[in-house]
């Protein structure tokens, strides 16, 4: 099933109204972790085998693929997907926020290793994919693991740590909470993205967190599209991010609906991706560092959000169905169509089911939120004041 009809035109990408910044910040991080929730239960998994498993493409909240057999079928991952469960993106997002309402200010490297770190392994939490308390270290993938192992346990230089992980998305999955807290300014998001993200990952997975947390900024702009939100994204990004995501905005002008762009999508990207047409039989050369690469994930996102025209059903759903890394395609293209429309752009049963599910509050992190953006404006104003009066000083004719 389909969210339109094939051929249906995209119309304005221009929202019907400029939402505030509480409410943005809402639609974001309720919008992220909706998406995540869809995107569970279908991971890995490429969309003709989304199709035969659920007969015909996933339109809402689904069960895990292996039914009952969730807990043994992949041992590797004995997760309870599905059924509304958020997995390890928003349970990094919600950890992130939690540093933003200790330090009240702009982070980096260090505010990783000194908060978020700790947090993971020593704060029990309901981990809604295992079903029980446990610390969100049990939860996270190997890829997150390697915070705790490197800066806790290695001793890493925080700004250093990254390098050496498998390069990934697993950065870029939480970043949204960067771009929210420099709404509307899409360079500091990057510059900040790319330190936090120094302590987890190097390449092309630390450019696309700086990246998403730039589009996440940029879709905060009043009168924000996501024609806007991409060409931002076009003004930061590097190397084979950059080639990526203008690959994929020139496939997706061509698309009004997901069902036809999917193949094309999956085609634009697969030059950039080193992980290769078998998700779960990875390339030799998958996940290494390269300047010629990008993770696959962020450029789909936003392909997602132009063919869904910043839509949240249309965005997320053809994210979703993209199948592969899908829980991580529509937490991000989830996060940009929420803070593009605001909170009343998710649908509310969506966002109910998942909040009860996953035992989730997913409006308190953004009310937390929102109150951090505001402290941290004012902190960067008067820091700002200080500087220009410093500097009207030193210039001074004399």
């Amino acid at each position: 099933m389909t969210t339109t009809a094939p051929g249906t035109p995209n119309t304005s990408t221009t929202p019907t109204a400029d939402p505030p910044l509480a409410d943005r910040i809402t639609g974001s991080l309720v919008g992220a972790a909706v998406g995540d929730a869809l995107g569970g239960p279908v991971e890995g998994y490429a969309p003709e085998q989304i199709a035969e498993r659920h007969g015909g493409r996933v339109h809402g909240i689904v069960g895990p693929w292996n039914g009952d057999r969730w807990r043994t079928a992949r041992p590797i991952a004995p997760y309870h997907k599905g059924d509304g469960h958020v997995t390890d993106d928003t349970l990094m997002t919600h950890a992130l926020i939690r540093v933003y309402a200790t330090v009240r200010d702009h982070l980096d490297a260090y505010a990783v290793a000194d908060h978020l770190v700790p947090d993971l392994m020593t704060n029990p939490r309901w981990i809604p994919e295992l079903e029980a308390e446990a610390l969100p270290l049990h939860r996270v993938f190997l890829a997150e693991k390697w915070l705790v192992a490197r800066l806790h346990y290695g001793h890493v230089d925080p700004r250093e740590a990254g390098a050496g992980n498998i390069v990934n998305c697993g950065a870029a999955m939480y970043m949204a909470p960067v771009g929210l807290v420099n709404a509307a300014h899409p360079r500091g998001a990057y510059a900040e993205a790319l330190d936090i993200a120094g302590a987890h990952q190097s390449s092309y997975g630390r450019e696309a967190a700086a990246v998403f947390a730039a589009a996440v900024a940029a879709a905060c702009t009043p009168g924000a599209t996501p024609t806007s939100v991409i060409d931002a994204c076009l003004a930061l990004a590097k190397d084979g991010t950059r080639a990526a995501i203008e690959a994929v905005a020139e496939v997706t002008a061509r698309h009004t609906d997901f069902e036809t762009a999917l193949a094309p999508i999956r085609a634009a990207v697969a030059p950039f991706d080193t992980v290769g047409p078998d998700y779960r039989a990875p390339s030799l050369g998958a996940r290494r560092p390269s300047r010629l690469h990008t993770i696959e994930e962020l450029p789909v996102a936003l392909g997602m959000l132009l063919v869904g025209a910043a839509d949240y059903r249309r965005t997320v759903l053809g994210s979703v169905n993209y199948g592969r890394d899908c829980d991580s395609i529509a937490t991000m293209s989830g996060a940009l169509a929420g803070a593009l429309r605001g909170a009343a752009a998710v649908p509310a049963e969506w966002a109910g089911q998942v909040a009860e599910a996953s035992r989730l509050d997913l409006h308190g992190p953004a009310t937390v939120l929102a109150s951090v953006a505001e402290e941290v404006f004012a902190r960067d104003m008067r820091r700002r004041r200080a500087h220009e009066s410093a500097f009207a000083s030193l210039t001074a004719a004399r």
